[in-house]
């Protein structure tokens, strides 16, 4: 197999399940993932969120686990990585306010190199101007935000367990649908993780 360089972009109340789970499986296929937050260093941590579907109108949420930054956001390079990961969660909901963050995800985009984003995670896509013409899933309350920024809505599955693939991009509606998530995102890393 061939190991790939990723990034994985996080912020406080990132998504628990959408940072450690995909984080996890990537190492598990043998790519380095390196795990960034603006104005944070190395060693340092965010704090997550556990989002949860018990029954009410939206989804619920509590406090998750200190998730480890692995990378100084300045040394942030992203012509040195393979792909983008960018998980759900509160963070979106700031970090597409941060011209650093947007930039990055840009040099994905017109490189065409694999994004995975999910959940709350295509905020960010819509704020870098990425989605327009694209095909999306996220979180369903995106859905009008995406829709303004150009991308074709792709309704997810009643159980947030599907997954869209446009050409480079892979997009899932939360954390019910990480194993597809990364399975289609491996597939384009041309991982043996990824079922080729």
């Amino acid at each position: 197999m061939n190991a790939k360089k990723i990034l994985m972009l996080v912020g406080d109340f990132v998504e628990d399940y959408e940072a450690m789970v995909p984080l996890q499986i990537l190492q598990t296929c043998g790519h380095q993932v390196d795990t960034a937050c603006p104005d944070k260093q190395a060693g340092d941590t965010v704090v997550t969120a556990i989002h949860d579907f018990e029954g009410q109108q939206t989804y619920s949420e509590k406090r998750g686990h200190n998730f480890a930054i692995g990378i100084d956001w300045d040394e942030v390079q992203p012509d040195r990585y393979d792909g983008l990961v960018i998980p759900g969660g509160r963070s979106p909901e700031y970090l597409q306010l941060d011209e650093r963050v947007l930039t990055a995800v840009r040099h994905f985009a017109d490189a065409g190199k694999p994004i995975a984003a999910t959940c709350h995670g295509p905020q960010i896509l819509t704020a870098a101007g990425v989605v327009r013409g694209r095909h999306c899933q996220a979180y369903p309350s995106l859905r009008p935000e995406l829709v303004r920024a150009g991308a074709t809505w792709d309704e997810p599955s009643p159980g947030l367990d599907s997954v869209c693939v446009d050409g480079n991009l892979v997009t899932a509606p939360a954390w019910p649908a990480n194993a597809a998530w990364m399975r289609e995102f491996l597939k384009l890393l041309g991982s043996v993780g990824g079922g080729q």
